[in-house]
Order: C-alpha cells, then sequence, then structure tokens
C-alpha cells in the first residue's frame, strides 16, 4: 500500500480549507434568492419610514446571519423557528437587561453576550445571529434605554417571525422541507412509522445519546440521523450484491513462509503482525501448511514435559536460532487443514472455522497456488455485512 505523506504545508492548507462540501451552483442561487426575498419582506413591514434609522435597529444586521441560516442550512437544528425567534428575542431581552444594569462599554458587551449564550442553551433555542443581538443591544445604549423591551418585540421578535414565515413558503415553493420533520411525525402515508431505511432498531432516545456522546446536537437533528444512518447502510449493502465468497472477504496482502524458516522468525512475525497463523508455501508459492500460535504453545509444552524444565525456558529453547538443529516451520505447520477456493460460499466456511481448531481457511487456486486467506475476523465481518443486507432488503420489502 502507498502511504501519500503530505508536507506541512499541504497539511496547513488543508486544515484551513473548506470543510462544507461542494453546493451545486442551483442550490447555492436557491438560497441567496430566498434571502433576498426573505429580508425584503421583512424590511417592508418592519422599516417606517416615522422611525429614527439612524442606529439601525429596525432593520438589525442580526437579520443577515439568520437569513442565512433559514434559507441556507434549514435542516440545521440552529435555523428552526424556535431557535430563530425565541433566540433572538430572548438575547434582545438579555441585552436590554445588562444595558439597564452596566455602564463599562467592553463589559456591557461582553457580558450581554455571554448571559444570552447561557440563557439560549438552557432554552434550547441556540441560534448564533443571537449573540451578534444581544451585541447590537448593548453597543447601543441610548436607543436602548429609549425604547426598552420594545425594542425585543419589534423589530426583534416581528422580523425574527417574518423571516421565519417566508421560508417556509419559500420551502415549500422551492421542494424543500421547513421546518424539519420531528422524529415523531406522520409519515407520508398518514402513519407514524419511518421509511424502511430508518427503522434502524434505535429508539429516539438512543439516537439523541449518539448526537450528545459525539457533541453534535447543534448540528445535526434525530431525523436526520435516521436518515443518514439509513443511507448509510444502504450504500455499504450495495456494493457487496449476491451471495458471497471466499474470494469476496479473504485477505489477499498475505505474510508467508518457507519450510525451511526458524521458528525464531516465525514467532517474530506472529508478533510484528499480530497474526495467530501463517501460511507455509514453497518457492512457488503453492501452499504446503499452515503454522498457528498454538502450535509454538503445543510444541514448547510437549518439550517441556519430555525435558523436564519449566515452560518458559522450554519456549525459550524452541525459539533459539543459535541451537544445534534449529526448529523450523516444516517441523510443526499442519498440513491437514481444510483449504477452500475463491468461489467456496462464505456458508460453508462457518463450519470449518467453528468446529475444527483453526482460526484460519487458506484460499487456493486448483495448482494449490494460495491466493488468500480467510480467518475467523474475516468471517464475523461477512456475516454481519450479510446480516446487513438481509435485514435492508426485507425493510424494502
Amino acid at each position: 500500500m502507498i502511504s501519500r505523506r503530505h508536507s506541512p504545508l499541504q497539511h496547513a492548507l488543508r486544515v484551513l480549507g473548506p470543510a462544507i462540501a461542494a453546493v451545486p451552483p442551483v442550490e447555492a442561487l436557491r438560497a441567496g434568492l430566498g434571502a433576498l426575498i426573505g429580508l425584503g419582506v421583512a424590511g417592508l413591514l418592519v422599516l417606517s419610514p416615522g422611525l429614527d434609522l439612524r442606529l439601525g435597529l429596525y432593520m438589525i444586521a442580526p437579520f443577515g446571519a439568520t437569513s442565512v441560516l433559514i434559507f441556507a442550512v434549514p435542516n440545521s437544528p440552529l435555523a428552526q423557528p424556535w431557535s430563530a425567534v425565541v433566540g433572538n428575542t430572548l438575547a434582545a431581552v438579555v441585552g436590554i437587561l445588562v444595558v439597564r444594569l452596566v455602564e463599562d462599554p467592553a463589559l456591557r458587551i461582553a457580558l450581554a453576550v455571554g448571559l444570552s449564550v447561557v440563557a439560549l442553551s438552557l432554552a434550547r433555542a441556540v441560534h448564533p445571529p443571537a449573540g451578534a443581538v444581544a451585541m447590537t443591544a448593548a453597543m447601543n445604549p441610548d436607543a436602548i434605554h429609549e425604547l426598552g423591551f420594545r425594542f425585543a418585540l419589534a423589530p426583534v421578535a416581528v422580523g425574527s417571525a417574518l423571516l421565519v414565515v417566508v421560508g417556509i413558503a419559500y420551502a415549500h415553493l422551492t421542494g424543500r422541507r421547513y421546518p424539519f420533520r420531528h422524529y415523531d411525525d406522520e409519515r407520508a402515508h398518514r402513519t407514524a412509522d419511518h421509511p424502511a431505511v430508518e427503522r434502524l432498531g434505535l429508539s429516539e432516545a438512543e439516537l439523541t445519546d449518539i448526537l450528545r456522546r459525539y457533541r453534535q446536537s447543534l448540528n445535526l437533528g434525530v431525523e436526520d440521523l435516521a436518515r443518514l444512518i439509513g443511507a448509510a447502510e444502504m450504500q455499504a449493502a450495495s456494493h457487496q450484491a449476491g451471495p458471497l465468497t471466499a474470494a469476496d472477504i479473504m485477505s489477499r496482502d498475505l505474510v508467508t513462509v518457507h519450510p525451511d524458516t526458524p521458528l525464531s522468525e516465525v514467532a517474530d512475525l506472529f508478533r510484528l503482525h499480530a497474526f495467530t497463523s501463517l501460511p507455509v508455501v514453497d518457492g512457488s508459492d503453492r501452499f504446503l501448511g499452515v503454522i498457528f500460535q498454538l502450535h509454538l504453545i503445543r510444541r514448547a509444552r510437549e518439550d517441556s514435559l519430555h525435558l523436564k524444565m519449566d515452560f518458559a525456558a522450554a519456549m525459550a529453547r524452541l525459539l533459539d536460532p543459535e541451537r544445534e538443529a534449529p526448529v523450523r516451520a516444516a517441523d510443526i505447520m499442519a498440513v491437514g487443514t481444510p483449504r477452500v477456493a475463491p468461489t467456496t460460499p462464505v456458508s460453508a466456511l462457518l463450519p470449518l472455522l467453528a468446529e475444527n481448531e483453526s482460526d484460519a481457511v487458506p484460499v487456493m487456486t486448483q495448482d494449490r497456488t494460495i491466493v488468500g486467506i480467510v480467518t475467523q475476523t474475516d468471517l464475523i465481518a461477512a456475516l454481519a455485512r450479510q446480516h446487513l443486507r438481509v435485514s435492508l432488503a426485507s425493510r424494502v420489502a
């Protein structure tokens, strides 16, 4: 396998580069047009010729950020109506209270934003533009003293609600879904049953726990997580079509030894690769036998009993490359172990690995050339994938 290493500069550029998947131009235009319409409608209804606009409080800048969320990422939990309306309004209230209590400008701004974050989190209404709402209030104390809590009502609550209403209508007209559906919403068939690919065997509480465990509850909803897991399962299952064979699941990058390989080298290979078995082949890669770690232990145990020494000493003697007649692979390899062809069905491998003293079965061609090996780990993974494929097929059916 070729390992591609990046230079420090390349790594830095990758880290600092975009983390968001490429957006189709049509989707970008759809989101931009929605923001234009949303802000246009909000501006027409919120702005009033009779109000003093010099401070920009009536068509406030945070509405632009709210529009980005509602029209560009409508599935985000941060963009949902509760987060947008309650989040912005609650932040405005916090900002107004801080303005009334704190005189120092720097401390006032920091407190307004920090306390808003706490309040939004407790109210489950986290909405990033809300921090800017609190900051806007804290930076304009004169206007806030004049308007009081009316600022939280209009323009903040009214403007946020208008953006949400336009967002709902625009999503419907452009074939999108906003607000996003909740996990227990009624489905397309007017029942509570989830689509086949979303029946994961996981409860809403378990999915919620996954989001919390990986700290993704602000980025993804439970419903979206179910849809993504289901889609990933289907994609994975599609990689394997038809009945599995030994060739589909076998390990191909083999580590082999020759008949005259000393056991000291065999033990080193076991330790280096963490294998439990090693095929023994001749110079043409024709299979001769297999060595299992159990063979080393069994031989050392026999030597310890025969020579009346402890097991550790017997093992050291067995692996000693300097002994007068070093023990080699051919001396302890098993030659009567099961072996299969590349076309052998996976179902036929189960009894071979479950009922014998081996945890690996060599895969070879008719001329005894070894082309792979199937371990118990390979088989377990294959059975899991096969079970998944059958389960998904029954769901779709």
